[in-house]
């Protein structure tokens, strides 16, 4: 598991970038940046936002609601999804994470605001 990017062997081309990127003062230093560049890669791909959040319910990080949030798919779009790619469900809801889903679906159907 990757703990910091300091485990991480940067080429001198991108050693050069990144500290050219600090030193335009839009970013307080790398991971400031990587952090920023990461989210915009996943808020561009959903395709990656997905299988990432996949990867992550598999580790036992997300719950099943966080990784239907993450994903962009409805609990039960995300429940046959895993199931597809053979993944057994693991982690189970929280009460707080039932009700907020319960909510949700909910407000989804307009039965409340």
């Amino acid at each position: 598991m990757i703990s910091s990017i300091a485990e991480f062997a940067l080429s001198p081309t991108l050693e050069d970038e990144l500290a050219a990127i600090v030193d335009t003062g839009i970013y307080a230093d790398a991971e400031t940046f990587l952090v920023d560049a990461v989210r915009t890669l996943l808020a561009a791909r959903p395709d990656l936002r997905k299988a990432v959040a996949f990867k992550l319910y598999m580790r036992g990080i997300f719950s099943l609601g966080k990784t239907a949030e993450w994903s962009g798919l409805t609990i039960e779009s995300t429940k046959a999804a895993l199931a597809q790619q053979g993944v057994d469900r693991m982690a189970e809801e929280t009460p707080d994470e039932i009700k907020q889903m319960a909510q949700l679906a909910l407000q989804i159907a307009g039965r409340v605001s």
